[in-house]
């Protein structure tokens, strides 16, 4: 497995490249945005941690050009940045997983295991349909496009992940923690209100001006994607 750092200390980059080698990592460190973009053209990584404050372009930029070119490529993002509305920026701009300093280094293995595993998971090499459809709702999993009646709907990379397993699972209830543990891994923060953030989002693009409404709110309950209330 081969894992870029992306992170401008040194110290924490060692301390990192070290800690992860050790549990059989193969590590590539990078000191700026500019650079691991670079190093990405060249090497195909199964995972990328990268710190939010760097030189040149800060990480939220940086994975954003990441998800562009690279979409199955997790990226875990290291940062001092704590509040609700940042974490949500770094989810938007394509993190996989978040994760606040100072922090535990074996909060963070734990935290790659979970991220690779839902890699190899959720969307297997051996499926054979890139697309997925439901009524008048198409999903390209290759492109990450979403389509209603034909328009084209501009989601976020979360987003779009929670819409992928919203319409995998049609037409039964899927409860916040089902729902957390499949789109935000199974270190998720349950007494966050991420979750109702991101459906309310899906909700305004994937319903808006449409008469029949897919996502519905199940009180006590959770949510199910269907037309068949």
């Amino acid at each position: 497995m081969k894992i870029l750092i992306i992170e401008d200390n040194a110290r924490v980059s060692s301390l990192l490249k070290r800690g992860l080698e050790s549990q059989g990592y193969q590590i590539y460190i990078s000191e700026d945005a500019e650079d691991a973009l670079v190093i990405i053209k060249k090497i195909m990584f199964d995972l990328i941690i990268t710190d939010i404050m760097l030189p040149k372009m800060n990480g939220i930029e940086l994975s954003k050009m990441i998800k562009q070119s690279y979409p199955d490529i997790p990226i875990i993002m290291l940062t001092a940045l704590g509040t609700i509305d940042e974490k949500i920026e770094g989810f938007d701009a394509g993190a996989d997983d978040y994760m606040v300093k100072p922090f535990e280094i074996r909060e963070l293995y734990a935290r790659i295991k979970a991220v690779l595993l839902r890699k190899s998971s959720v969307m297997p090499k051996s499926e054979s349909s890139s697309e997925i459809e439901y009524r008048n709702l198409k999903i390209n999993k290759k492109t990450n496009q979403v389509f209603r009646n034909k328009k084209e709907i501009s989601l976020s990379p979360k987003e779009f992940k929670l819409l992928l397993f919203m319409m995998t699972n049609p037409d039964r209830i899927l409860s916040r923690e089902e729902i957390a543990e499949n789109v935000w891994g199974n270190h998720f923060d349950t007494g966050t209100n991420y979750i109702d953030v991101y459906i309310a989002y899906l909700r305004k693009k994937i319903d808006k001006d449409h008469e029949e409404k897919l996502i519905h709110t199940r009180p006590g309950m959770g949510f199910i994607f269907t037309f068949n209330l």
